[in-house]
């Protein structure tokens, strides 16, 4: 009986290691065109970020103390400082109806002593109520060392009044020459430090609209800042 043959047949194939070859010029081309549209991106942001961040600013609220200065005179020692803030759009609205607002500059001097807490040596307070006058069209500000809530507040404040709202708000942002106390009293040692605070103070708002700012940031305009002794001395 025959016997069937049978035939393989082997198929060898070859794997080529040749890279495939890449058009530079087009590949330049590419990466010119991302670095391109990558430097547009970020011209773009640079030309739009103070904007945003100024309407952020003005939406949140908030404050920043840009600079602070201790100086040391004959009668006493002052604090002087630079206060930032933009005043949010609510709080205009507030203004324009009649309403009065108030901010508090405060600073307090503590000693510092390892062996017991800190001991104060010196608190003082400048009060300013700012207020829309629409009779005249000017806007008036009042300061005080103490809160002006009655006759005793309006009774030893100094009267200011201004033609513009951003006039008024300059005056409140430079806090000038607040005394701290007598330079005997506090000295000008290392171990003393003066802590500031700026604040738009909203308990003394109308009730009702203490109540209506529940949970709204706007009306959240505070800043702190400490400094240690020595002080400036004054020429």
């Amino acid at each position: 009986m025959p016997v069937a043959s049978r035939t393989i047949l082997l198929v060898t194939t070859t794997a080529s290691s040749t890279p495939c070859l890449k058009n530079p010029r087009r590949t330049d081309g590419r990466r010119s065109i991302l670095w391109a549209g990558l430097l547009l991106v970020w011209a773009l942001w640079m030309a739009l970020f103070p904007a945003v961040a100024t309407a952020q600013a003005r939406a949140a609220g908030g404050a920043t103390i840009t600079q602070m200065r201790l100086e040391q005179a004959d009668d006493g020692v002052y604090l002087s400082a630079a206060v930032q803030f933009e005043l949010p759009t609510l709080v205009e609205d507030v203004l324009d109806k009649g309403i009065a607002i108030y901010f508090v500059a405060e600073a307090e001097v503590f000693q510092e002593r390892w062996y017991w807490t800190d001991r104060k040596v010196a608190q003082v307070a400048r009060h300013m109520r700012l207020a829309y006058q629409p009779l005249t069209r000017r806007w008036r500000l009042n300061v005080s060392p103490v809160p002006i809530t009655g006759a005793a507040g309006f009774g030893i404040s100094l009267n200011q009044n201004f033609d513009s709202l951003g006039d008024a708000l300059e005056a409140i942002k430079r806090i000038g020459r607040l005394r701290l106390g007598d330079a005997a009293e506090i000295g000008d040692e290392p171990l003393h430090q003066v802590t500031f605070r700026f604040r738009l103070d909203t308990s003394q708002l109308p009730r009702p609209f203490q109540i209506g700012m529940v949970g709204q940031a706007e009306w959240n305009i505070a800043a702190e800042r400490t400094a240690r002794l020595p002080l400036e001395k004054q020429r």
